[in-house]
């Protein structure tokens, strides 16, 4: 199993890990700080950087039910070999976006009160889709979206068992995506006065380093179901 310190500190640019499988251009770890593609978050990107300075590219991360976290190297790049100590270096500005608009997914959430169906993040913009039988007025939510994201509240994690999240399904606000189960507790991303609920992406600190963002568009995807999209609406360099 590979030791994914992503998980407890999202803020991790760099670190060492030995190689401990290779498959084609699949590479596995005894730790990563790259988080793999999953609940609605694109896999990270970046280097990996072997002992003679060479920068191997990783294209893509992603979790495989037979594999395990793997690295997906670049096509016709060098490959490790098993046992090898590397250098890993996520691309930051990228993961850092990704972060600011996964947390802002949150604060959305927190200001539509429905059940959501189904979402998505891509680099610079986000959507969720809400069980919701009436339209929605984009201004109107864009500014709540806003005054949620400038409390600036505090992000921590907490972790409970699976039985609590069974006895509180309130926490749970995906339709369509379950929290992961079977390792006996469960990741709860809390953001203080504000949202709680299982999620296992990465997240800011504080809802203040999202940034101001607009709702682009809110979308009829069905009888009962509304798509909004959000973008960053300045999107300066916060990543420093």
């Amino acid at each position: 199993m590979t030791e994914e310190l992503f998980r407890s500190d999202a803020y991790l640019r760099e670190c060492t890990a030995v190689v401990m499988a290779v498959n084609e251009n699949r590479v596995q770890l005894d730790k990563t700080i790259f988080y793999p593609e999953g609940g609605g978050q694109p896999g990270d990107i970046g280097w990996m950087i072997r002992a003679a300075g060479s920068e191997v590219p990783i294209v893509d991360t992603q979790y495989h039910s037979s594999e395990g976290l793997i690295h997906l190297i670049g096509e016709g790049s060098s490959v490790p070999f098993i046992g090898e100590e590397i250098q890993l270096r996520i691309d930051w500005n990228r993961r850092y976006r990704l972060m600011r608009m996964h947390s802002c997914m949150h604060m959305l959430c927190s200001v539509v009160p429905a059940a959501v169906t189904g979402g998505s993040i891509r680099d610079g913009q986000g959507r969720l889709d809400f069980d919701l039988p009436e339209t929605i007025d984009k201004a109107q939510l864009s500014e709540r979206l806003n005054e949620a994201i400038r409390l600036n509240s505090e992000m921590t994690l907490e972790w409970i068992t699976e039985e609590s999240l069974a006895a509180q399904p309130e926490l749970v606000r995906t339709m369509s995506v379950k929290p992961p189960t079977g390792s006996g507790t469960i990741r709860l991303v809390k953001f203080w006065g504000v949202d709680l609920q299982p999620c296992g992406g990465t997240h800011v600190a504080a809802t203040g380093e999202i940034g101001r963002v607009r709702i682009k568009k809110i979308e009829k995807k069905g009888r009962q179901n509304r798509r909004v999209i959000v973008v960053f609406d300045d999107d300066g360099d916060l990543s420093s």
